[in-house]
């Protein structure tokens, strides 16, 4: 692929209960260092996490992935985190962390454009097939 440019992302999981294990992919953060793109995309499943947490409290974890997506785009409103370098940002995302929103492990990939293929993983690995 001419013009491509290593890409890397992780998938954002929300496990309501994180003795149990089970979690909802609810967004993808992407960084392309080669482009200066760091960002993330969300779309969580109400659906999906109410069925495997009843009781989960949505709108705190809409809330927090939120937070998330600011700290990944930096700037204004983002918090200290948010004020630093983007491959400093990326890295304090995708740590491990046994909280109820976590990270998959770190994958590679080739892009032309990172932000289409910020989309392309967010279908692939958090919206359901039709």
């Amino acid at each position: 692929m001419p013009g491509a440019r290593t890409f890397e992302y992780a998938v954002l999981r929300v496990v309501p209960r994180v003795e149990r294990g089970e979690f909802v992919n609810a967004g993808v953060i992407l960084y392309c260092r080669a482009a200066g793109f760091l960002d993330a995309a969300v779309e969580l499943d109400r659906s999906r996490l109410l069925a495997i947490a009843p009781r989960a409290d949505v709108a705190t974890i809409e809330a927090h992935l939120d937070g998330l997506v600011r700290v990944c785009r930096g700037g204004e409103g983002s918090g200290p985190i948010g004020a630093l370098a983007q491959a400093e940002r990326f890295k304090w995302l995708t740590s491990p962390r046994s909280t109820s929103l976590q990270v998959s492990e770190v994958h590679e990939g080739l892009c032309g454009d990172p932000a289409e293929a910020l989309q392309d993983a967010l279908r692939t690995h958090v919206r359901r097939e039709a």
